[in-house]
C-alpha cells in the first residue's frame, strides 16, 4: 500500500519537473508588446477592429472610449449590435456620430445554423476593407499606441496571426484567486511557446484580442466554419494553424485589457456555457479534467501536509515548482505573491465549476446564450 502512494505522489512529481518546467522556460521566452517601438505611418497597414454587442450598456462606454482614442493611421472599427435590448443600440450610434472611423451594423434577428456571437463577428468581417482583422470583445480596453505596437511586432517575427495575453481588471480575493489560477492553466495545458512552431500543432485564441491577415482568415473559411462553435476565439487559432499560416502570441499586460465577470458568483455563471464545451462536449474529457486539477494542483499539497518519508518528499517537489510557476503569473498579472499559495483553492473551485457547467448543459439539453438556446447536438455537430 506504501508503494501505491509513493506511484501516486511521484506522478504530479514528474509533471512539474518535466512539462512545468518546460513551459515555464517558454513562458519567459514569450515576446512583450512593451518590447517593439510603435510603427511609424508608413508601415502601419490598414486595420478593421471587429467586435460583436449584445446588451453591453454597462461596460461598453468605457471600452469603446478607448477604442475611438486609439492613435492608428488606418484604422476602421466595425461594431455589431447583436439583437439587444438595452441601450447598447443607442450607445454605439451616439458614438458613431461623432467618431466617423466607427460603423455600427444593427441586426435584429438570428438565422438558423448560427451561434449569435460568431454570426455578429461575420457580418462584421463581411463590411470591413482593412487588410488585417482584429477580433476583439465589446468590453476590451485599449491602449492609444497598442496596434502601431502590435504592427512593429508582426512586421519583426513575420506573422499571419497574433494573439495576445492583455490584463484583466480584479476586483476583490475571489477574483484573484481564479483568474491567476486561470492564467497558469491555460498556459499548462497550451504551452503557448510551441504557437509559434510551424511543426507543432500547438494553437492559441484569445478573445480580448487576435489580429491576422485577411487573406489567412479567408483561406480558412471565415466565421462560417465557426458559426456553431462556442469557444470559436480558441478555434479561430486552430483553423489558422491547421491552414499552415504562422501564428503567435505575445504578453501585452494592460495594453490591451478587459473587465472580466466580477466576484465569485458571477465567474462561475459567466463559465457556465464555456468549461463543458472547452471539453468538446465529452465527459471523458470532463473525467480527465477534473482529476488533472486534483492530481496535480490537490494532491500534493494534502502529501505536503499529511504525507511522510517519500510521499512528502515528492509533494515537496510538486509543491515547489507549481507555487514558483503560480508565482511568475502573479508578477505578470502583478498581484500579491501570496495568492500563489491559493493554488489548491483555485483547483476546487474550477473542479466545481467544470462538473457544474457539465451538470446543467446535460440537464438542459443545450446552452443558453445570448438570449438564445442552442440544442447540444447542434452544438456537438458543430464542432472544429
Amino acid at each position: 500500500m506504501h508503494a501505491f502512494w509513493i506511484a501516486l505522489f511521484a506522478v504530479p512529481a514528474l509533471f512539474w519537473t518535466t512539462h512545468g518546467l518546460k513551459v515555464a522556460y517558454g513562458a519567459l521566452r514569450l515576446p512583450w508588446l512593451k518590447d517593439f517601438a510603435p510603427a511609424a505611418d508608413a508601415v502601419c497597414p490598414r486595420v478593421s477592429l471587429l467586435f460583436a454587442a449584445r446588451d453591453e450598456e454597462e461596460k461598453l462606454p468605457r471600452a469603446l472610449a478607448t477604442m475611438v482614442a486609439i492613435d492608428y493611421p488606418n484604422l476602421e472599427i466595425i461594431a455589431v449590435d447583436d439583437r439587444s435590448v438595452d441601450a447598447t443600440g443607442r450607445i454605439l450610434d451616439e458614438f458613431a456620430a461623432k467618431h466617423p472611423q466607427l460603423r455600427v451594423i444593427h441586426l435584429l434577428e438570428l438565422p438558423p445554423g448560427w451561434l449569435g456571437k460568431p454570426h455578429a463577428l461575420q457580418k462584421a468581417y463581411e463590411a470591413s476593407t482593412g487588410e488585417w482583422l482584429v477580433f476583439t470583445d465589446a468590453d476590451v480596453m485599449f491602449q492609444s499606441d497598442a496596434l502601431r505596437r502590435v504592427a512593429s511586432l508582426l512586421c519583426a517575427r513575420h506573422l499571419d496571426h497574433l494573439a495576445l495575453l492583455g490584463d484583466v481588471h480584479r476586483n476583490g480575493f475571489w477574483d484573484n484567486v481564479l483568474i491567476t489560477f486561470f492564467g497558469m492553466s491555460f498556459q499548462l495545458v497550451i504551452d503557448l511557446n510551441q504557437v509559434s512552431n510551424p511543426n507543432s500543432r500547438t494553437y492559441v485564441g484569445v478573445g480580448a484580442f487576435q489580429m491576422l491577415k485577411r487573406s489567412a482568415y479567408e483561406a480558412c473559411g471565415t466565421h462560417r466554419r465557426l458559426a456553431m462553435e462556442v469557444i470559436d476565439d480558441m478555434k479561430l487559432g486552430k483553423l489558422v494553424k491547421q491552414g499552415g499560416f504562422s501564428s503567435g502570441v505575445a504578453v501585452a499586460q494592460n495594453a490591451v485589457s478587459v473587465e472580466w465577470h466580477m466576484g465569485l458568483n458571477n465567474l462561475v455563471k459567466g463559465l457556465e456555457k464555456n468549461f463543458f464545451a472547452a471539453a468538446g462536449f465529452r465527459l471523458s474529457a470532463v473525467a480527465s479534467q477534473i482529476g488533472g486539477l486534483l492530481l496535480f494542483n490537490v494532491l500534493p499539497f494534502a502529501g505536503l501536509l499529511f504525507g511522510t518519508g517519500w510521499v512528502r518528499a515528492l509533494a515537496v517537489i510538486s509543491v515547489l515548482i507549481a507555487v514558483c510557476f503560480h508565482l511568475g503569473g502573479d508578477i505578470v498579472m502583478r498581484v500579491s505573491p501570496l495568492y500563489s499559495l491559493t493554488l489548491p483553492l483555485a483547483a476546487l473551485v474550477f473542479s466545481y465549476i467544470l462538473l457544474r457547467s457539465t451538470v446543467i448543459t446535460l440537464r438542459q439539453g443545450g446552452i443558453y446564450w445570448r438570449g438564445t438556446f442552442y440544442k447540444l447536438e447542434e452544438l456537438r455537430r458543430g464542432l472544429v
